[in-house]
């Protein structure tokens, strides 16, 4: 085996939360790899809806980073000023958003943010290095590679920013079990020719016949389109659905959706992904470990997106590897406070906007009154402040 490579910190997924953890520790001092088992530009099946949190975390961290992330998306990216939601019952309700906010193809989205990196950090950054296991020890945290002709890697602190389905995850929780009332599955794929889509705006469709979840329809760019679908696992294993075959439904026989995609042309084949939902009080710290993002289960339960909650809690994380190593300690109990902090920032309002989606699941008649009433100015406002 190969002479393992030490450094004082690991972050394991160079997405959202893993790039932003880096950046954030840019002026620590530290020996720092960033790595991740793909190789970039990488496709990464998400709704790509980026929300304005995102760039005001970056922008706090240094005004440049949201500036340059910007001019290296110009090419691909859809400024989103509006959102449409259609009721179950088909009535129409239009929003007009302030804050800046844009969709963007995580395949160009990540890729930029590990530009960012690259320029800006001393990093080390690893592509195409898949973790096999995750070992802990009283001294240090040691990452085995999948590959026998790579190196362990051997750190103080393991950052894990990788995904749904994290390697560092399954070290600090090995026996969870999945939680189908805390997560949700999604299909996607990319169209061109979408008729009545403005590039500006983002639609959502809630749908009757499904308990929690809906479609939607996001531009992304270039004349394409993001269109998927999503609902509550729990809703899914009970009635054995196809999310793959219900979308292609979808787009072929509902009223409002059909119109819009009897001439469009697909770009892909329809995908799926888990979605790992806040409010389910997943553990995110243990001896030696810090998790962000999606390993964290940090994803929003009323809209599905959680690239700004990825990003903030990757700058959580490194405020908290700054504090370990002033302290020299690496404990469990001393990298509660990351926790403490997650739960502060993040995850009180993750459980609260759980708790609102559970009470909306099943009930088309609120749908339908909500956006009834939201055509009242007043109204409109607050449920602007609830949705986000």
């Amino acid at each position: 085996m190969p002479v393992t490579n030490e450094y004082d910190v690991v972050i394991v997924g160079a997405g959202p939360a893993g790039t932003a953890c880096a950046l954030a520790l840019r002026h620590s001092g530290l020996r720092v790899a960033l790595i991740d088992k793909a190789r970039f530009p990488r496709d990464k099946i998400c709704g790509d809806a980026i929300p304005s949190p995102t760039l005001k975390h970056l922008a706090r961290l240094d005004p440049t980073y949201s500036t340059q992330l910007r001019a290296l998306l110009a090419a691909h990216q859809a400024p989103t000023t509006h959102s449409r939601l259609l009721a179950p019952s088909g009535e129409e309700l239009r929003i007009n958003w302030h804050n800046p906010a844009f969709n963007s193809p995580r395949l160009h989205f990540d890729a930029a943010l590990l530009t960012l990196v690259r320029q800006h950090t001393a990093t080390t950054v690893l592509e195409d290095y898949a973790i096999r296991s995750v070992r802990t020890d009283a001294e240090g945290v040691t990452l085995v590679p999948t590959r026998t002709s790579q190196p362990p890697l051997r750190a103080a602190l393991v950052i894990g920013c990788d995904g749904a389905h994290s390697v560092v995850a399954r070290a600090l929780s090995p026996h969870v079990p999945l939680d189908r009332a805390y997560h949700c599955a999604a299909v996607r794929a990319y169209y061109k020719g979408v008729a009545d889509a403005p590039e500006n705006t983002s639609d959502f469709y809630f749908l009757r016949a499904y308990r929690a979840g809906y479609c939607w329809v996001f531009p992304v760019g270039g004349g394409v389109y993001n269109v998927g679908f999503g609902v509550l696992s729990e809703e899914i294993t009970a009635r054995r659905l196809n999310l793959k075959q219900e979308l292609s439904e979808l787009l072929a026989t509902h009223p409002h959706l059909a119109p819009r995609f009897a001439g469009a042309v697909a770009l892909s084949s329809i995908t799926g992904f888990g979605l790992p939902l806040g409010g389910s009080a997943r553990p995110v710290h243990g001896p030696r470990l810090l998790l962000c993002g999606d390993a964290a289960a940090l994803i929003d339960p009323l809209q599905g997106h959680g690239i700004d909650k990825a990003v903030q809690s990757g700058i959580l994380a490194a405020a908290q590897v700054g504090r370990c190593f002033n302290a020299q300690r690496f404990d469990a109990e001393y990298l509660a406070d990351y926790a403490r902090q997650v739960s502060q920032h993040i995850s009180r309002e993750l459980a609260q906007r759980y708790r609102l989606m559970r009470f909306l699941a099943g009930k088309a008649w609120v749908v339908n009154l909500v956006v009834r009433a939201a055509r009242w100015p007043w109204l409109r406002r607050q449920l602007i402040r609830a949705i986000g």
